[in-house]
């Protein structure tokens, strides 16, 4: 689903226009980025959290030439989902039906 299919499907659900809808979606990832950006964490009960992971620099190879290539440090942003969202995604998987 892209983000202007998710704005449609949330105005077809809430009666609310598709304008008004996408502003509220783009203020809701904009806050989401900035906690991140802030190295916090985003909880969203019963969906899941957004998490900032600090990866370590490593050694890597070029598939091309196979030379060793450093790999720098960097923070990258996770999810992980919550106890209701991974059963409700199971539930969908066990009955090939949506919950």
């Amino acid at each position: 689903m892209t983000k202007a299919q998710l704005t449609e499907a949330v105005a077809a659900k809430t009666g609310h226009g598709k304008a008004e809808v996408e502003a509220v979606v783009d203020a809701v990832l904009e806050t989401i980025a900035a906690t991140l950006q802030a190295n916090e964490r985003v909880d969203l009960r019963g969906f899941g959290s957004f998490v900032v992971k600090e990866k370590k620099a490593r050694q890597g190879r070029n598939p091309r030439t196979g030379e060793t290539i450093a790999i720098a440090a960097k923070r990258d942003a996770g999810f992980k989902p919550g106890k209701e969202l991974t059963e409700k995604v199971g539930q969908l998987q066990a009955t090939g039906q949506p919950a």
